[in-house]
C-alpha cells in the first residue's frame, strides 16, 4: 500500500534557535492508528502541526496523497486542511457557544465567503451535526454551554467537530492528558471506532505508553526532535523504554475502563 502521508527530511527550528524537528522522515499508510510518544518537548506537538500547517516547517516537505502540503496556499491550502482533522489537548472550543455551535463550526472550510461571514448553515450541516454528535453520545448535550460540560464531554465535542469536515486524516495533539483514566478511556474508544468503522487514519500523541499499546497499530517515538523508535507496540520492551524517556524513567500504566460512562 502506498503512504497516505509521506514526510520527508522535515526540520523546524524555532526563534532561538530551538531545534524542534530535526530531520524527521516517515511514510504513513492509510487505515493506520500511529501513537506518537517521547519526553515533553520532544517535538511530537510541532510534528502534528506542520502536517497541517499551523506550524509552518523550516524545510522539508509534507505530502498527502502525493499532494505537496508543504508548497501549497490559498485555496489548495484550505482544501487540504479540510482533509486533516485536529483535536487538540485543551478542547479548543468556544466555551460561551452551545455544544451545537462548536460542532458546526467544523464545516466552515467547506463555506463560501459570505456564509463563512455569516455562519449560516445549511440543512446538511445541521443533519451532519446531529448525527455527530449522536455518534460520540452527547446529542442531549447540543444546546448546552460548551463550559457547562465535563473535560471529557468537551473533548468529545471536539471529536464532533472534526468529523465535520470528513476528513480522511485525524490529528489528535495529547487529546487525553488532562483526563482521568476512565474518562481517557472513553475518549480514546471513540478515536479506535473512528480508525477502524470509517477508515481514516489517526496520528495521535500520548504520554502513556499503556494507552499506546492498547489503541496504536504502529508506535513513533520521538526523542530530541529525531526519529527513536519506529514500530509496533509490543516491540517497546523495557530497554527501550529507557531508550526513549531516560534511564531513571519508571512506566505508569493508566487502567482500562469497563465503560464509556459519562465522561
Amino acid at each position: 500500500m502506498s503512504a497516505q502521508l509521506r514526510i520527508t527530511d522535515l526540520i523546524k527550528v524555532y526563534r532561538g534557535g530551538t531545534r524542534a524537528l530535526d530531520g524527521i522522515s516517515l511514510e504513513i499508510t492509510r487505515g493506520e492508528f500511529v501513537v506518537l510518544i517521547g519526553l515533553s518537548g520532544s517535538g511530537k506537538s510541532t510534528l502534528l502541526r506542520c502536517i497541517n500547517r499551523l506550524v509552518e516547517p523550516t524545510s522539508g516537505r509534507v505530502e498527502l496523497d502525493d499532494i505537496d502540503v508543504t508548497a501549497a496556499g490559498g485555496g489548495e491550502l484550505r482544501r487540504i486542511r479540510r482533509r486533516i482533522g485536529m483535536i487538540f489537548q485543551q478542547f479548543n472550543l468556544v466555551r460561551r457557544s452551545t455544544v451545537f455551535a462548536n460542532v458546526l463550526a467544523g464545516r466552515l472550510g467547506y463555506r463560501s465567503v459570505w456564509r463563512t461571514l455569516v455562519f449560516q448553515p445549511t440543512h446538511h450541516d445541521i443533519d451532519l451535526a446531529f448525527e455527530n454528535l449522536q455518534r460520540v453520545g452527547i446529542l442531549d448535550k447540543a444546546y448546552s454551554r460548551a463550559d457547562a460540560l465535563s473535560g471529557g464531554q468537551q473533548q468529545r465535542v471536539g471529536i464532533a467537530r472534526a468529523l465535520m469536515q470528513r476528513p480522511d486524516v485525524m490529528l489528535a495533539d495529547e487529546p487525553v492528558a488532562s483526563l482521568d483514566p476512565a474518562t481517557s478511556h472513553s475518549v480514546m474508544k471513540y478515536l479506535e471506532e473512528i480508525n477502524k468503522k470509517d477508515g481514516i487514519t489517526v496520528i495521535c500523541s500520548l504520554h502513556f505508553l499503556s494507552l499506546a499499546r492498547r489503541y496504536g497499530t504502529r508506535v513513533i517515538a520521538l526523542k530530541d526532535g529525531r526519529v527513536a523508535f519506529d514500530g509496533l507496540p509490543a516491540e517497546i520492551d523495557e530497554a527501550r523504554f529507557k531508550e526513549i524517556y531516560g534511564l531513571d524513567a519508571v512506566e505508569v500504566e493508566i487502567g482500562v475502563a469497563k465503560v464509556r460512562g459519562e465522561a
